[in-house]
């Protein structure tokens, strides 16, 4: 959706065409600025991810995975078929706040579901989303370029509908869930929501399968005793529904891993949703590319820089003390590229894509490393919840973004 941004702003003039008449240009001295900004495609993109989360640590606990995946299959259905039939701007933002419902019900599901695995999950998990967003990106890009596919923003979307297909089969087929895990079963409603204490539902198989021996211990074994003991204070206390009173008390010390987070995301995406889209190169230096190619692009570099951080945290683990250099660093990328958008002084587009990479690098780092340290410190009897609160962080800077990006592409529009 965010690579699609500049086709779903511009529908109603370019009535969803791809820009095949739409050549680089030598002048780019009098580049017009959209009316309206991609950050309010990043804004409808995210408010509505923000409100889910918001909700979710507190609201969600008695929907089970299973149902929380069917909802997020439709959302994105939805999605796709909306603002692909889009005639205008706003059926357009309809369908992107559809992706966010989505995406946000996605994340905290996800996210929430991996404190039942053993700790690499978290590191598959990421890797898994980094390769989500090139894959997304890049598959746009290579649809809608007019060197390549040549395809309708109309056409590729509609072509992703085989997305929700295949991830439906992945869950409900594929993935082994652990006995912790409240099962749905089609034919059998009742199974469709848990009781108001997931505590009630659930119990423990002693029974050994192939996913039991990847778990981390269920319990926090301090004798032998203990341990075999199904009805031991500890799994209980493992597995109750926390109160309104513990969740306020455990949210205090996530802060220090929320902070630097909030600050990277609102880095990179102030950057690549309120100022990219001002950064146009003509044909000599912008590798022939069009306008609205060039900022599919960087939309892919971008992504495969997160993807490539994502799924190195094994590699190159970053320490909690050194995530807030992330979030500075990150500022200062944001500043570059805001002088860059008022005074055009960085000369080709290769050395564009270059800093979005290493933008994508810190984005990318900054997320799985947060999730490693939170899953590392905080004991499992409160790790599934404490997952859930600290994933507000990146939507918080992300929603601080969108809403500087729409007044700061206006100044520059008019100070440039």
């Amino acid at each position: 959706m965010l690579s699609a941004a500049k086709d779903i702003l511009e529908v109603e003039n370019k009535k969803n065409h791809t820009d095949v008449d739409i050549k680089c240009s030598d002048d780019i001295s009098h580049i017009e600025c959209s009316p309206i900004s991609t950050g309010a495609v990043l804004l409808a993109d995210i408010l509505p991810t923000l409100f889910i989360k918001l909700i979710a640590p507190f609201a969600l606990q008695s929907i089970p995975y299973g149902t929380r995946h069917f909802l997020v299959l439709f959302f994105q259905t939805s999605s796709f078929i909306i603002v692909a039939l889009s005639e205008n701007v706003t059926i357009g933002i309809i369908g992107v706040v559809f992706a966010s419902l989505g995406a946000g019900l996605g994340e905290i599901t996800y996210l929430s579901l991996s404190s039942n695995f053993h700790r690499d999950v978290i590191s598959s998990w990421s890797s898994g989303t980094g390769g989500s967003g090139i894959f997304g990106a890049l598959i746009y890009a290579i649809l809608t370029d007019t060197a390549l596919l040549s395809l309708t923003p109309r056409t590729a979307l509609l072509s992703m509908l085989i997305i929700p297909t295949i991830f439906g089969i992945t869950y409900w087929k594929i993935l082994q869930s652990p006995s912790s895990v409240h099962k749905v079963i089609l034919w059998q409603p009742s199974t469709y929501f848990t009781a108001s204490n997931p505590g009630e539902q659930l119990s423990i198989q002693r029974s050994i399968s192939p996913i039991d021996d990847l778990q981390e211990p269920l319990i926090e074994e301090n004798n032998e005793e203990d341990s075999d003991d199904e009805d031991s204070d500890d799994w209980r206390r493992i597995r109750r529904k926390l109160t309104l009173r513990e969740k306020l008390i455990l949210m205090k010390p996530l802060f220090k891993y929320m902070i630097p987070l909030s600050l990277v995301y609102f880095g990179e995406y102030f950057i690549n949703q309120g100022l990219v889209e001002l950064l146009v190169f003509d044909c000599k230096h912008g590798l022939h590319l069009n306008r609205l190619s060039q900022y599919r692009w960087y939309q892919v570099i971008y992504q495969l820089g997160v993807f490539i951080s994502r799924s190195s945290s094994k590699v190159f683990p970053i320490k909690a003390k050194l995530l807030p250099l992330l979030a500075i660093l990150q500022m200062i990328n944001a500043a570059i590229f805001f002088e860059d958008a008022l005074k055009r002084f960085i000369p080709h587009i290769v050395l564009i894509f270059a800093v979005i990479l290493y933008e994508g690098l810190l984005g990318g780092a900054a997320y799985v490393n947060t999730f490693n340290a939170v899953h590392k410190s905080i004991p499992l009897k409160d790790r599934e919840f404490s997952m859930s609160f600290v994933s507000l962080a990146d939507s918080f800077g992300i929603v601080a973004a969108g809403f500087l990006a729409i007044p700061v592409h206006n100044f520059i529009c008019t100070n440039r």
